[in-house]
């Protein structure tokens, strides 16, 4: 009821409210236009939506951008479009968004061959780049802090295989791990070593009234770079393929 009293108070006809509720403003460069596409796909949207599609004249008064900014969906006429949602809060732009993404709107557009050679394709994947990093600490340093101050818990060296607690990994078993790296730059976060580990100007010191079960370990941020430079020269352990799970 107090809708319809706010459209009276507006002067909007009520059918011209409902309609501007399921319309999108979309802004698609001449060059796109040109090509047929938005005539081909915006109809065959809106008869499986109900949500009407407008060309803007400018990107300012869309909702909906095609141009150069945002999420990449296809390619074609020379460059790859990218679709910006202007009206984030929008729910009929929100469809549209979702039907230009799904397997529906994907086939839609890519299907749209006017001469019989389609114009469109999947946008091209980006190459990813592997950067390797390069642990700039002192290894040999490393390796004697390993032995003084890891040795009670972990295997660091062969030396200390069997000297160790049978359950704790080994630095060769975590040296194996994809993210090792992030293991080590942050152990003092990982159970159990919170409980009995010390590293100056980062960790809190510990409670006088609750001291540390074990003698505490005390590590400098000099000390840990150097541990890391020492565990990226070892050679992880082999771990054997990944299970096969059917």
């Amino acid at each position: 009821m107090r809708y319809l009293v706010l459209l009276v108070l507006l002067g909007l006809p009520i059918g011209v409210a409902a309609q501007q509720e399921r319309l999108v403003r979309l802004y698609a460069p001449e060059a796109l236009v040109e090509t047929g596409l938005m005539k081909h796909i915006l109809p065959r949207f809106s008869l499986k939506t109900q949500v009407k599609v407008a060309l803007a004249e400018t990107p300012a008064a869309a909702d909906m951008v095609l141009g150069a900014q945002g999420r990449a969906i296809f390619e074609g006429a020379g460059q790859a479009w990218h679709m910006q949602i202007v009206a984030q809060d929008h729910k009929p732009t929100a469809r549209l968004a979702d039907w230009l993404t799904s397997d529906v709107g994907r086939r839609t557009i890519f299907g749209f061959a006017p001469d019989g050679v389609a114009l469109f394709a999947p946008p091209a994947a980006k190459a990813v780049v592997a950067v390797e990093v390069e642990m700039d600490g002192d290894a040999q340093l490393g390796h004697k802090v390993s032995r003084v101050k890891c040795a009670r818990c972990h295997a660091v060296d062969e030396a200390s295989r069997m000297g160790t607690i049978g359950s704790t990994p080994s630095f060769f078993i975590l040296r194996a791990f994809e993210d090792w790296d992030a293991r080590f730059s942050g152990f003092y976060l990982l159970k159990p070593h919170p409980a009995f580990t010390q590293v100056e100007d980062v960790t809190d010191p510990f409670p006088e009234d609750r001291p540390s079960p074990i003698v505490p370990i005390e590590v400098t941020l000099d000390e840990l770079e150097a541990i890391l430079a020492y565990v990226q020269a070892l050679a992880p352990a082999d771990l054997g393929a990944p299970l096969q799970t059917e």
